[in-house]
């Protein structure tokens, strides 16, 4: 066992956030584990690895434990090879008191792997009769949710929890975003859920947090935010801003070439009435794909999956990112409620606690386009009571 303490203080933070504790691996060896031991009442160290060959896995402030094997790695991390050499346990200084806050590292090897923890699998889930919504040119409204976390970093249900609390809800598709990582991609192929899991990495720092969308990769969470995009765009992919008013997740990170997704709607936009995300967008950039993200962790906190829900037009729910590439999107309170939708150079916000968010001369094309979005029967009579509004404005 290798043992490491000592105390990080407020200019450790200042100097450099994320800290690289260097250990050997010897030759034979099957497994490394790694303890970190702090007083969390303190602050917060967000804990990760790097082997030799690079990025091996990241929890955040969710973990104080971690064990990599070549058959399996605790959720967060990659089991592979365990290779010989000098590994790095990685501490980012999220939360440091101002007197200082004491750690200590303790790192075991063992020539054999334990052996892997059980996850039990849940039944698939029944899902609710999907919403009539007509088809537009051949292609299909899919409803689903671009934000979502398992216990791969600090949410507490597994895939197969997360995907059947997500079909049960209504949800055609789910991106799962887990923090700095993507441990979480092989099992979202691994069975089938009746949902299409979308692997998807939500790239965390404290000055803002976006989700590069697409089997991408690793996203260095280390390097710029310019970095993320060029990353994404690259390897096929998509990024979208996050949360950009969310309190101390705001969007603060300097980007030379904004991306044009952004997630305009999340759950802690419950009252629409307040109009600064939608204005945040206008100032963004004129031509902003709205998406929605539930940001899910765990039951209680947040959104449940698909609260808000996104609308992908696509010809599959395979398809669902060519769809929000070419802004076919929509976004709604869940898979039955009001709506934001961009028609031409609007951002509209339909039936939304009585607000009504659309310049006169855009009336008429927005309250025909949204048609095909809402059931007939409801559609009918909300549409006639919303276009009287509308009318009025413009008159």
């Amino acid at each position: 066992m290798t043992v490491f303490q000592g105390r990080w203080t407020l200019d450790d933070r200042l100097e450099s956030m994320l800290r690289e504790v260097p250990f050997e691996v010897p030759s034979g060896a099957a497994a490394v584990t790694v303890r970190l031991s702090y007083d969390r009442s303190q602050g917060v160290l967000d804990l990760g690895s790097g082997s030799p060959s690079g990025f091996r896995g990241w929890s955040g402030g969710a973990r104080d434990t971690y064990t990599i094997t070549e058959d399996w790695a605790t959720p967060g991390y990659l089991p592979g090879p365990v290779e010989p050499g000098t590994w790095h346990v990685w501490l980012r200084l999220h939360r440091v008191p101002p007197q200082g806050l004491d750690y200590t590292l303790e790192i075991t090897t063992a020539a054999a792997a334990p052996p892997a923890p059980a996850v039990e699998e849940p039944p698939v889930a029944e899902r609710p009769p999907r919403r009539d919504i007509p088809a537009v040119d051949g292609l299909t409204w899919y409803a689903g949710d671009f934000h979502s976390h398992t216990v791969h970093s600090d949410g507490t249900l597994t895939i197969g929890e997360l995907a059947a609390l997500a079909r049960g809800r209504g949800l055609d598709f789910l991106t799962v975003t887990d923090h700095n990582t993507v441990s979480h991609h092989p099992e979202l192929r691994a069975r089938d859920r009746g949902i299409t899991l979308l692997p998807g990495q939500e790239v965390t720092t404290d000055r803002g947090h976006a989700n590069v969308f697409g089997d991408v990769g690793w996203v260095d969470f280390r390097r710029p935010a310019d970095s993320w995009a060029e990353h994404a765009e690259r390897a096929g992919g998509l990024m979208s801003i996050n949360h950009p008013l969310g309190g101390d997740c705001a969007w603060l990170l300097p980007i030379s070439r904004r991306p044009r997704i952004a997630e305009v709607w999340s759950s802690g936009w419950w009252d629409r009435r307040w109009g600064a995300p939608l204005a945040w967008a206008d100032a963004w950039r004129d031509d902003v794909v709205a998406i929605g993200g539930s940001d899910f962790h765990r039951p209680g906190d947040d959104g449940l999956p698909g609260a808000p829900t996104t609308w992908v037009l696509a010809e599959e729910t395979s398809a669902v990112l060519d769809g929000v590439r070419a802004g076919r999107t929509a976004v709604s309170t869940g898979p039955d409620g009001p709506l934001l939708l961009r028609l031409g150079a609007e951002l509209l916000a339909l039936d939304a606690d009585g607000l009504v968010l659309v310049r006169p001369d855009g009336a008429r094309q927005v309250v025909h386009g949204a048609r095909a979005l809402l059931p007939a029967a409801e559609g009918r009579h909300r549409l006639e009571t919303y276009e009287n509004e509308v009318m009025a404005l413009c008159e």
